[in-house]
Order: structure tokens, then sequence, then C-alpha cells
């Protein structure tokens, strides 16, 4: 008799496989081959505040969304629909690539489309029995996506046409959750008003915003310090980031299976202690040990994005999932800010001495772990 997968390891690979088709749009696009073509073309100020308008816009569009998503049920309906947006924008780029404007509009279109189908995906972790390891194994195919993009695909696609190639990677990568992802049935009427008061919530995305900005810092500035501080060269410094993405495919595997063995209670808390111990052991890290910091780094990342959407899901009422998850796209993206902000005045303070720098970004997870605290407490 022939054995047949478990459906629900199915819906896991399914899960995954949008995540790496996401983090190739994110590597390939977002940050590399439209912000490179667009700033030739137009004022990098035009060019950054359409961007945060895209992103401000794309907020108040969730929220407005995932309300009527929560109250009748339209979570995968509106997740397919923004996929399939996402992909249609992308590849619109390369048509659009002789008038730059167009092709800005066409850009901020795929980011609006690409941040609500991203709060409809976490959305439909809901009907997940096994949450925490899919969600986890979304974030190890998604280092693994980023790699593909970077080692095997910069160098060989070429605009315009990258951009209609993503597209077509995304599109295929996006139908495998849309033929198998199934529709949480759960709708309730959904009181903005209640969630915009409930304390509780607000505290843990205040504690999540501590560890989102350190690590969009780490993200940003991680090749920067390592040349200022080691005086690395740049093949050197990619083969530390490198055993970073390696750290992040073992991670979100471990903190997937863990989570769901242990609670995401129990499992998320530890990313305030894993952070903190990061950057205490990146001031004292000496050259040698630099592959082992690039390791953890990579194994704290994938803890955090692993558990935060679990941890959304297991503790705050169903019905609003897509509203609440809405908010964890806003928190990413103001840490993305935020943290570069804190990063720049502690230099600053410190008279560009990074090792110190980089110490005092450590205590901002500690400053997390009270708030979390509190949200126990309520």
């Amino acid at each position: 008799m022939r054995s047949r997968v478990p459906r629900k390891e199915i819906k896991s690979l399914a899960f995954a496989l949008y995540d790496t088709g996401e983090t190739i749009l994110g590597a390939l696009v977002v940050s590399t081959f439209f912000p490179l073509f667009i700033t030739k073309h137009i004022d990098v100020k035009i060019y950054s505040l359409s961007y945060g308008i895209s992103l401000l816009a794309s907020f108040a569009l969730a929220i407005f969304l995932g309300k009527l998503a929560d109250e009748n049920a339209l979570r995968k309906k509106f997740f397919t629909l923004f996929s399939l947006l996402t992909s249609l924008f992308l590849s619109s780029i390369a048509l659009l690539y002789g008038t730059p404007y167009l092709a800005l509009l066409s850009f901020l279109l795929m980011l609006i489309s690409h941040q609500q189908a991203m709060v409809f995906y976490n959305s439909l972790l809901l009907n997940f029995e096994n949450k925490g390891f899919a969600s986890g194994l979304g974030v190890s195919f998604g280092y693994v996506g980023s790699a593909i993009a970077l080692i095997f695909l910069a160098d060989k696609l070429k605009e315009p046409e990258v951009y209609a190639v993503v597209g077509l990677i995304f599109l295929i990568l996006a139908v495998p959750s849309i033929i198998t992802l199934e529709n949480p049935e759960i709708s309730a009427k959904i009181s903005l008003k209640e969630i915009f008061g409930d304390r509780t919530f607000l505290l843990f995305l205040l504690s999540l915003l501590t560890l989102t900005e350190v690590a969009n810092t780490l993200i940003a500035m991680m090749g920067v310090y390592l040349r200022e501080v080691y005086s690395l060269e740049s093949v050197e410094i990619y083969r530390i980031i490198g055993f970073s993405a390696l750290g992040g495919v073992l991670g979100g595997i471990f903190w997937g299976v863990l989570t769901d063995k242990l609670n995401v209670n129990r499992v998320f808390p530890l990313g305030f202690f894993l952070w903190s111990f990061f950057f205490i052991l990146l001031f004292f890290a000496k050259k040698d040990y630099l592959i082992f910091v690039g390791l953890l780094a990579g194994f704290s990342l994938a803890h955090l994005w692993s558990t935060s959407r679990v941890y959304i899901l297991e503790n705050f009422p169903k019905e609003s999932v897509s509203v609440r998850m809405s908010f964890l796209s806003l928190t990413e993206r103001v840490a993305s800010s935020f943290g570069l902000f804190l990063w720049s005045f502690f230099l600053f303070i410190t008279q560009d001495n990074f090792r110190l720098s980089a110490l005092l970004m450590g205590t901002l997870p500690l400053i997390g772990f009270f708030i979390y605290l509190k949200t126990k407490l309520d």
C-alpha cells in the first residue's frame, strides 16, 4: 500500500513555500534592484517619502480589510486576491520600466498588496494544529529563499526582466498555499475601539517592538559593524552573514518544534534574554569567534519571526486575528526606522564606539521583558 504524506505536513510545506517566495521578492526587488533603479531617475527623498506613505496607507487598509475579513470569514479570499495582485503589480514594473513614475506607482501598489497578503497569510496559521512548526518551517525556508536569491539569481537576472521573473517565482510559490490552506471560518463582530483599548495587546506589541528594533538594526548594520570593529574584508563579512543564514535555517525548525512541544508562552519570553546575551557576546567577541556570533544572530532572528505570530494567535481573541496581525506588520515596519534612529543616537553619544553602542542596544530586550511581564500581571 502506497504511503501518503499527512495533510498537515503538506500544509506546512505549502506555508513555507510562500515564505520562500516572499523573501525572494524582498531580497531581490524591495532591497536591491528597484531602489537602485528608481533612485537614478527620481530624487531619493521622493522615493523615501513615497515608500513611507505607502506603508501608512497599507496599515490603514489592513485595519479596514482585516475587520471586514474577521467579521465575514474572508481571510483566505483576501490572501488569494492580494497574493495575485502582488505578482501582477510586480510583473507590471517590467512593462513600465521606461516610465519611472509609473514604475514607482506599480511598485508602491505591489508593496501595499504584499503587506495585505502577509497579514492574511499569517492569519491562515489559525487552522494549523502544529502552528509552531509551520511558522518555524516558513522562517527556515525564508532564509533558504534569501540565499537562493542573493547567491544564484542576483547576478544572473537583469532589468527589466527581473521584475517579471520574480513576479512569476512569487506566484508559483504562492500557488500551493492558495490551493491547500483552508479558510478559518471563525467570524464575529469586531470593535476596533476595543482592540485599540486592549492594554494587554498593546503592551505585548510594545515589548515585541524592543525585539524587532534590535533585530532590524542587526540586519541593517551587521556588515558595517564587522567592517568598523574588526576591519574585515567583504568576503569575510559575507562568510559570517552566510553562517547567520545557516543559524536562521536551523533556528526556524528548532524554535518551531519547541513552540509546539512546550507552548509559545514558555518559548517566546526566551527571546528577551537571547537577544541581550547576543549583544553582550558581541561586545566581548574576539575575531576568531565571529562565526559563532553569526550563527547565534540567525538563531535569534529565527526565534523572533517563528514565535511572535504564534503568540498572537494563542493569546488573543481568534475572531480578530486579521486586525491584530495588521498591528504585527506595523510593529515590524516601525522597528525598521526607530531601531536605526536609536543606533545612530547611541553612536553619537558614545562618539562612534560601535562596541559600546551595540551593548547599549542589548538593554532594549531587557526593558521589553519588564513590559512583557506587565501583560501577565494585567
